[in-house]
């Protein structure tokens, strides 16, 4: 086999969501901090083409690449690569990215606790993981400030009557719609449905209602829809169920940490969430995520909260993408049927 490039490639899901960890054969992109390399990644392209088109890549799949960190504190960094943007942060590949440093053996493991903290584009975050007999069973991310932005805002989608939608950051930045208005119970089978619809909620909601984020001024998007599910009680806190519309168009099959991070933030603000309340989201998968509010503090000089998320992570293989010289398509293509209209 001849090969002009080969990248060494740990797969793992988090409760469903595919989040391969690249773990050799790229160097580290140019910046001072990784917010800087991650932005390198998204303008440069040819990275996130090589490894998230097909035939190597798919809408299915994310792909994080483990740079050296910048901070002191952390024991390593990583840029988070999803099918249309390279975002702060994300719970799903922090949890990802936590299983393969202890499970694969490149962090020391210590039994039944390991601490460790991690760097993202969007800011430290601190892992905690209850391991046993050398696997990582459960990972706890206490992720980036996260809060509310709009709360009751009108959003006009055509064909849709006038929704009452809140923005939202959780280390990525959400429209929320709930589920029950639209029609969905969100199960599998709603999960056409709810990505197509999802895009296009998404869509109107950054035309007419925009995102900013204050300590961040180059995250000026909405990157998902949110369908939010009933509130209800249960054994360890509220439950409710939740699924992601991811653009181009799927939907999550993990809770998505970052939305429930993003939803945690919203009922602090309506006062239906207090620190140190929990909140478990199930996908239409049945996985689910548990979130928890450690405390309280200011973005930008708004109320915000520090939300921990935690679920399961599991290694499904170690692959090498390879190039042959001779590939006509040296950084894949996206066809209509799955990527999309583009």
């Amino acid at each position: 086999m001849r090969s002009s490039r080969t990248i060494h490639v740990i797969s793992a899901h988090a409760e469903g969501e595919v989040g391969d960890v690249i773990v050799g054969g790229v160097l580290p992109p140019p910046g001072e901090t990784i917010w800087e390399q991650s932005r390198w990644i998204a303008r440069d392209q040819s990275l996130r083409n090589f490894v998230l088109n097909e035939p190597r890549g798919g809408v299915f799949r994310h792909v994080n690449l483990l740079v050296p960190p910048k901070h002191p504190e952390a024991q390593a960094a990583w840029i988070i690569m999803e099918p249309e943007d390279t975002p702060p942060m994300s719970g799903s590949n922090s949890i990802c990215v936590a299983t393969v440093l202890l499970d694969g053996g490149l962090v020391p493991m210590q039994e039944p606790e390991t601490h460790l903290v991690l760097e993202a584009p969007g800011g430290l975050v601190r892992v905690r993981a209850e391991c046993r007999d050398g696997k990582a069973e459960r990972i706890f991310v206490r992720n980036v400030p996260s809060f509310a932005q709009k709360l009751g805002a009108r959003l006009e989608v055509e064909g849709v009557e006038t929704l009452t939608v809140d923005t939202a950051y959780g280390g990525d930045s959400f429209v929320i719609v709930d589920a029950e208005t639209l029609g969905f119970s969100l199960t599998e089978d709603e999960a056409h449905d709810i990505a197509t619809l999802g895009v296009r909620i998404t869509d109107a909601a950054n035309a007419q209602l925009g995102f900013t984020h204050p300590d961040n001024p180059d995250w000026r998007h909405i990157s998902f829809c949110l369908f939010a599910g009933p509130l209800r009680e249960g054994l360890e806190g509220m439950e409710t169920g939740a699924a992601v519309a991811i653009r181009p168009g799927k939907v999550d099959r993990s809770p998505t940490g970052t939305a429930l991070s993003a939803r945690m933030a919203v009922l602090h603000a309506r006062g239906a969430m207090k620190e140190g309340d929990r909140l478990t989201a199930r996908s239409v998968i049945g996985s689910t995520f548990s979130g928890r509010i450690t405390g309280e503090t200011m973005v930008g000089g708004s109320p915000a909260i520090h939300p921990e998320i935690s679920g399961r992570g599991w290694i499904t293989g170690m692959h090498q993408h390879m190039l042959d010289p001779s590939d006509p398509w040296p950084e894949g293509y996206r066809l209509s049927d799955t990527w999309g209209a583009r």
